[in-house]
């Protein structure tokens, strides 16, 4: 367990100008841009402006990202997205975990052309995270699940803390809460994905998405065997191909409006 600093210049935002189509990824808990960066640049590659913002107190310490809250993350996220929509005459948010929970509720303000979700929890199954502020002033930080299959995922790319404030699940609890509410609110395109190999996430959280969007355009993709953190597993380029299908298929429905 380390609480050092994060240092790898792949922890820091990205941004990917060209195009007309604008997506904003938004990273995890605990995680970094570097989660994102090999779908930004999929996406790039097939013409796609993409950037990759930094929450507020990530890519630092655990010790700096103790120090915000679900505001501090949902008014990054919005002012991101709604700095993209001014610049391209299309916009698209994705988002992987908690990412996928602020993906939501930008989509909810009704700004996106479409809105993409990976392993987006509207459960998950730690049974212990809502005892999150009860356990957090005798126990300020978890440690991170041992996983075997993060082995498979590009160590390159897997930049984040190996720990997590305890006080974060409380916020996360928050986003999860409000996102759930008010999926009716939705009515862009939206795309869920998840991975059968996860086990963080509940295998019904695509389902309650779907079910509960005002969408008329919505689809699911799953995954292998991929973890979590399937956006640097072996299986992304599933991601990627999957998303600029869906998000190409999306500007068709914006225009035919």
């Amino acid at each position: 367990m380390t609480l050092e600093p994060i240092t790898s210049p792949l922890a820091r935002p990205f941004d990917f100008p060209a195009g007309e189509h604008g997506v904003l990824l938004i990273h995890g808990l605990t995680g970094t841009p570097a989660h994102m960066r090999l779908l930004g640049e999929g996406l790039r590659d097939r013409g796609f402006a993409v950037r990759g913002i930094c929450l507020p107190g990530h890519g630092e310490t655990p010790q700096a990202m103790a120090g915000f809250a679900w505001q501090d993350w949902l008014l990054a996220a919005r002012e991101a997205a709604r700095d993209m929509a001014g610049r391209y005459p299309r916009f698209s948010v994705c988002g992987l975990s908690m990412g996928g929970l602020l993906a939501l509720l930008l989509a909810q303000e009704g700004i996106a052309t479409a809105c993409v979700t990976i392993a987006a929890p509207m459960k998950t199954v730690n049974k212990l995270r809502p005892l999150a502020p009860v356990i957090a002033p005798i126990c300020p930080v978890i440690p991170k699940r041992v996983d075997p299959a993060r082995a498979t995922l590009n160590g390159e790319y897997d930049v984040g803390y190996e720990v997590t404030p305890t006080a974060s699940y409380r916020h996360l609890s928050v986003l999860m809460r409000r996102a759930r509410q008010h999926l009716a609110l939705i009515h862009c395109p939206v795309l869920a994905i998840q991975s059968h190999g996860d086990q963080v996430v509940t295998a019904d959280s695509p389902d309650i998405i779907l079910n509960g969007v005002s969408s008329a355009v919505k689809a699911r993709l799953w995954l292998d065997q991929a973890p979590h953190v399937c956006t640097i597993s072996p299986e992304y380029p599933k991601i990627v191909e999957a998303m600029a299908e869906f998000l190409k298929k999306s500007e068709g429905q914006a225009d035919a409006l």
